[in-house]
């Protein structure tokens, strides 16, 4: 007897070690698709409006602070409430920690789970229950203490696929916090700009009503006089009142900004300012020798391309449903029945060997799962190159903008100054009583309207630099551009 317990034991050892060296042989197998990032196709090999390369997308370059180029000492302090007080920023960090969550989750399942359990129970069988034997008593105690143990061979990486899916989602989770910090960065300098655009045109409008007060003066004292006519003086009201209410317009357009960038910074509107200045910011200087590889920062790409690889892991775990799941369940404890010495060796019990799940029928569930996650796949996949697509249409959009304003505001400068000169003349040509006021109005006019004008495309250059700051997933340093200068110009 003793001979064919060890025999068995024997036995029960070398099955335990095929299963171990079968789980190792099967341990890398994996039945999700080879992993490739989608291709997106660009036919040309640089820019239109600047020599830059094109470069393949990722997330792994620093964005840094880019809002300092613009040298503005409120803008930096404005910029640095964002991330202490910002809501939407702090809503997206706690998606991500759910995401980063759920991951370690997926983890858990690649190691074996062990259970310890106690029970103790005072029972009464009934007089009538089916094959109660003569001698059984009406009354006993249950006891059991145990500890058990099971886990999942994964032999077609089920487990394993649903953790790379996993991992996977909290990058492409990650890639959308800094989505979110860099589109909330953007829209406060676009904000704040607009609003200090919004100042200077306050202020020229000041110094237009206070040349127009002037005027109006002089009109009245000639008229006085007898040497102006009485539709000269009303001309030269509805200049300086016509001018009076676009400031108040413009009062209304600031407030709005003002506004949002309280709630950007997660202050209450009601309660929040930014004093007036009109300050000439200046249009920061994008460099030729950037390349395009600031693309790879742009943080929607990455969570794209992230997603894609957690659906293509998908596949394999729908695919990994075909086959049978083995699992390898170990226990030991010790029952007795309610007498002395529960945790003694003949009250000793343990078991173990493995157990397999495989289904026979569905009605076509497994297929369907699998041609589900084939087609989130291709959806994953189309978006990706949509979020690219839409990458370089973005960035080279706005070298356009930044290309044309920036020539309009050239020629716009020189309409300022023609119309300066026009506006002289026709102010002295009306004190020597040469010609009406309505020639001196005209002038007024245009001059009013070249210098908003060149205000309005400075200004919309500055908010379009910010523009391509967002498309290009953050700002440049000088230590950057000469780094890449050299890969620019082949």
């Amino acid at each position: 007897m003793k001979d064919k317990g060890l025999i068995g034991s024997i036995r029960h050892a070398r099955g335990v070690q095929m299963i171990a060296m079968a789980t190792l042989l099967l341990g890398g197998c994996s039945l999700a698709p080879i992993y490739q990032a989608p291709t997106v196709n660009i036919a040309t090999d640089a820019w239109k409006d600047n020599p830059w390369q094109l470069a393949k997308p990722a997330d792994d370059l620093p964005h840094g602070d880019w809002w300092r180029i613009y040298a503005d000492p409120t803008l930096n302090t404005l910029e640095a409430k964002i991330e202490a007080a910002n809501p939407d920023l702090a809503s997206a960090l706690a998606r991500f920690e759910q995401a980063n969550a759920y991951t370690k989750q997926l983890k858990a399942g690649l190691f074996p789970t062990i259970d310890a359990g106690a029970s103790l129970s005072n029972n009464r069988q009934s007089d009538d229950r089916p094959l109660r034997g003569a001698n059984q008593p009406n009354v006993y105690d249950a006891n059991t203490v145990g500890v058990s143990a099971s886990y999942d061979l994964d032999l077609w990486g089920r487990v394993r696929n649903q953790v790379t899916a996993g991992q996977a989602a909290s990058e492409a989770s990650a890639a959308d916090v800094e989505g979110v910090r860099l589109s909330l960065h953007a829209q406060l300098a676009e904000n704040y700009l607009a609003l200090r655009g919004i100042d200077a045109q306050a202020k020229l409008l000041d110094d237009t009503v206070n040349a127009y007060t002037h005027a109006l003066d002089l009109t009245r004292h000639r008229h006085a006089g007898g040497i102006a006519s009485g539709l000269d003086v009303a001309r030269a009201e509805t200049q300086l009142r016509s001018v009076r209410a676009e400031a108040v317009e413009l009062a209304s357009q600031r407030a709005v900004y003002e506004h949002a960038i309280a709630s950007l910074i997660g202050e209450p509107a009601m309660s929040f300012s930014v004093a007036a200045a009109a300050n000439n910011l200046t249009v920061p200087e994008i460099p030729l020798g950037i390349p395009s590889t600031l693309l790879q920062r742009r943080p929607d790409i990455a969570a794209a391309e992230r997603r894609t690889a957690a659906a293509n892991a998908e596949i394999g775990v729908a695919r990994a449903a075909y086959f049978p799941d083995f699992t390898l369940g170990v226990a030991n404890g010790f029952q007795n029945t309610g007498g002395a010495g529960l945790l003694t060796a003949p009250n000793s019990f343990w078991a173990l060997g493995p157990s397999m799940i495989f289904n026979l029928f569905d009605a076509g569930l497994r297929k369907a799962k699998v041609e589900q996650a084939r087609a989130a796949l291709e959806q994953a996949g189309a978006d990706y190159r949509s979020v690219t697509l839409a990458a370089f249409q973005q960035v080279e959009d706005d070298l356009s903008k930044m290309k044309y304003d920036h020539q309009g505001e050239l020629e716009q400068g020189a309409a300022v100054k023609s119309a300066t000169i026009t506006l002289e003349l026709a102010s002295n040509r009306y004190r020597e009583g040469a010609v009406n006021y309505l020639e001196v109005v005209t002038a007024q006019a245009a001059a009013l309207a070249a210098e908003r004008n060149a205000l309005e495309l400075h200004n919309r250059q500055l908010r379009t630099s910010v523009e391509l700051i967002r498309a290009l997933g953050g700002g440049w340093s000088q230590k950057q551009t000469e780094s890449k200068l050299m890969v620019s110009k082949q």
